[in-house]
């Protein structure tokens, strides 16, 4: 698997998939394996993805300082990635908490980038979800066999009590929210490998939008940037809702939000044909 020494020497390794020019891409989770990307719906049949093992996640190395972990420190990582590859500029692919890397990386190297999709972004500066849009999405599922289950699980993890396998068991039942359609095959696609093994990754993630930056010079730096971008969310995420979404379009001057009405966290795998068809137009469009 290929790889290359970042700017604190640790190793970060990515996977090449696809043909075609290159589409760097980085998961959620955070700390998630970008194995559960899949081919993001038949994206590499016109693309190789760059698909990067963040580090501390997958076969990338755990650095010895977690400070490096955050979304902030991250965003370095891409710009070595960017001239390991011996590219003059990218396009990137985001998911999830993977588009607050993307988002630092464009406010810190725009004129790095060709072009950027921010698919299912959790926020802007950090995880921003209307609690009152999720509260809603959530309702709405109240018809559904497997909704009281979930919606139990999801009020004893608001309660912030769970830890280890409790906390593993929880996340797992809140599942269905996720999704437009919660399904055996859906079911069957969760794979708890994919999941960080690190336990203090993701407060080491976040710990970026605690950043001594103020919140305001942050968002003004996003708001100058000038590179296009392409923002997509689910109509069903009932995981992080749409709200993060249409701040982040509203904030990115030159960016363009699209929502797809039968899809939650997972686009690619629930609208795969009008996914791809979004990134391959707004990417064509470069």
């Amino acid at each position: 698997m290929p790889s290359f020494l970042s700017f604190d020497g640790s190793e970060i390794s990515y996977e090449l998939a696809g043909r075609g020019e290159p589409l760097v891409v980085l998961p959620g989770g955070p700390g998630a394996d970008v194995g559960y990307l899949g081919d993001l719906g038949g994206l590499g049949s016109g693309r190789t993805l760059v698909l990067v093992h963040p580090r501390a996640t997958g076969r990338s190395a755990v650095p010895e300082d977690r400070s490096t972990v955050s979304f902030v420190q991250q965003a370095r990582d891409v710009e070595e990635l960017r001239r390991h590859l011996g590219a003059e500029r990218i396009d990137l692919l985001a998911h999830s908490a993977g588009c607050l890397t993307a988002q630092e990386y464009l406010a810190a190297h725009s004129a790095r980038v060709r072009g950027a999709v921010l698919t299912a972004p959790v926020g802007r500066v950090g995880r921003e979800p209307d609690e009152a849009e999720l509260a809603a999405l959530r309702a709405g599922r109240s018809g559904e066999p497997w909704y009281p289950d979930a919606a139990e699980a999801a009020r004893r993890l608001a309660g912030g009590a769970a830890h280890g396998a409790e906390l593993a068991d929880l996340q797992r039942r809140i599942l269905p929210f996720f999704w437009h359609a919660w399904t055996d095959q859906r079911h069957i696609e969760y794979r708890t490998e994919h999941a960080s093994r690190v336990p203090w990754y993701r407060e080491a993630f976040y710990a970026g939008s605690a950043d001594a930056t103020s919140l305001p010079h942050r968002l003004a730096r996003l708001a100058a940037t000038d590179r296009p971008v392409l923002v997509l969310a689910g109509a069903s995420d009932g995981m992080i809702g749409t709200a993060p979404a249409r701040a982040v379009a509203a904030c990115l001057p030159h960016a363009r939000l699209e929502v797809l009405r039968r899809s939650g966290h997972r686009p690619w795998v629930e609208e795969p044909e009008r996914f791809v068809a979004l990134v391959e137009g707004f990417l064509a469009g470069l």
